[in-house]
């Protein structure tokens, strides 16, 4: 319920406040999970864990699965907790038994196999670590002898998740590779750089082929990004498990950070060409290019680029240039800012996030899927939801209610990353975006003020300071 004003728009999320009227409503409990009016409020860890466990006759519905697998790493590792499933099936389907029942492991097989495959697919990360590996060969291992499938659907299952893994730290490292190169010898430049240095337009004189590219970019980077990722970057420590943090190693969020660094980039990037040129005209022709290379970002769903490119045109260095600006058509700038502009906790923009979101629910091509969210807004969202609630009530169980309103929302971003990007890829323009030189905060007031000189006392001290 504490929720600063300004963040709470009633249409992206409520607060889970446990206010008392929603306690009239009608509980349920069937082995310690309270339900209320049908759903899962709230439960033990234990009564939760025993909830994803498949029987002969039973299998937790995917929703559950995807949001108990996300929430449960506040509460224990997943490697414990795949351990405790393991050690139940093997209890429960007395699979220590000399002599297994083969019919009822043939009705239980498949379903535990499905469990481990949905684990699998949609948290590979989980599975980098070699215990995660072994609970899971030493389950299919004890059902195997059963059926003979059971070996290939493992091998199946093993060689999908070991090419994931590959793709996923291919991806990574080639990201990671970038960010050195760029953070070494680049954004050193306090001065204008000599005029050898190659311009945007030089290398993409078309917006519509540069916001194209911009959106392989992002797709590409989103594809790293794993849901547990938004969780980790929260984690506490949990009040019941005194000891320690439930991730004592470093926080798992490295391709989060990395996309974060990406929009810094982007909007530095669009600061420097626009700041770099000597004539007022080709200046005023930077910044019309990147309006339009932004407005037709909006118009494929790229919301993250179109942000970035934004704040670039409104940081101070950008801004203070009136005698640029005053040679733009300025009027489709408004438009785009307008969709970005952040009252009403950001209305206007998720409003038309809500139309692409939907948009992309009917669509029949990858082109009209795409939806990139404003990323540091999405984890602002999942931050204050994170925050507004208790992870756990105070009788001890876990606040399921919260969970899934956040499975809601990490869920969504999970389809909406797992687009195709449509268009061509250009390697020239993509190499340029990642690897062109930027200019410190500094660099950028020192340019700005070459191009115009200061107008008042507060400039020109600056001015002098940093030369």
């Amino acid at each position: 319920e504490g929720m600063p004003q300004t963040l709470s728009s009633t249409s992206m999320f409520t607060p889970c406040g446990f206010s008392p009227h929603l306690h009239t409503a009608k509980e349920d409990e069937q082995g310690g999970l309270i339900f209320q009016d049908g759903n899962l409020t709230s439960a033990s860890l234990d009564a939760l864990i025993q909830h994803l466990i498949p029987t002969t006759d039973y299998y937790p519905e995917k929703a559950y699965i995807f949001t108990f697998l996300l929430s449960s790493r506040l509460f224990i590792e997943p490697h414990e907790l795949l351990s405790r499933v393991c050690h139940k099936c093997i209890e429960q389907q007395r699979l220590d038994d000399p002599v297994l029942d083969k019919a009822r492991i043939r009705k239980f097989g498949p379903k535990i196999l499905q469990l481990l495959t949905e684990w699998t697919e949609t948290f590979p990360y989980d599975f980098q670590e070699e215990r995660m590996i072994g609970h899971l060969k030493d389950m299919i291992h004890r059902i195997a002898p059963c059926d003979e499938a059971y070996w290939k659907k493992m091998n199946q299952l093993l060689q999908t998740l070991n090419q994931k893994l590959a793709t996923l730290s291919h991806g990574q490292e080639g990201i990671v590779k970038i960010s050195a190169a760029v953070s070494d010898k680049l954004v050193a430049f306090k001065t204008k750089p000599p005029s050898i240095q190659r311009e945007i337009l030089s290398v993409c004189s078309d917006p519509y082929t540069l916001a194209q590219q911009l959106t392989h970019v992002e797709l590409e980077r989103l594809s790293h990004i794993g849901p547990e990722e938004f969780v980790q970057a929260f984690v506490h420590k949990d009040p019941l498990d005194g000891t320690k943090t439930c991730f004592s190693e470093q926080k798992k969020t490295s391709n989060l950070e990395a996309y974060v660094k990406w929009f810094n980039r982007l909007c530095y990037l669009v600061a420097t060409e626009i700041c770099m040129p000597a004539k007022k005209k080709q200046r005023a022709q930077v910044i019309e290019f990147f309006i339009d290379v932004a407005r037709e970002c909006f118009n494929i769903g790229n919301f993250n680029s179109l942000m970035a490119i934004i704040s670039g045109m409104n940081m101070s260095p950008v801004s203070r240039l009136k005698k640029t600006w005053s040679k733009v058509k300025t009027a489709k700038f408004f438009i785009l800012e307008h969709q970005m502009d952040p009252t009403g906790n950001f209305y206007n923009y998720r409003t038309a996030l809500r139309g692409a979101a939907h948009r992309s629910l009917t669509a029949h091509s990858n082109r009209e899927k795409i939806v990139i969210p404003f990323f540091s807004l999405l984890i602002k969202d999942i931050y204050f939801l994170n925050e507004g609630c208790a992870n756990r009530l105070p009788n001890g169980h876990v606040n399921f209610e919260k969970f899934l309103e956040l499975a809601k929302q990490v869920g969504e971003f999970i389809t909406w990353k797992q687009v195709e990007c449509p268009f061509e890829q250009d390697p020239n323009i993509i190499h340029y975006l990642h690897t062109a030189p930027i200019f410190t905060e500094d660099g950028l007031y020192l340019a700005s003020y070459e191009s115009e000189s200061p107008e008042n006392q507060t400039e020109k001290d600056r001015w002098k300071s940093l030369r």
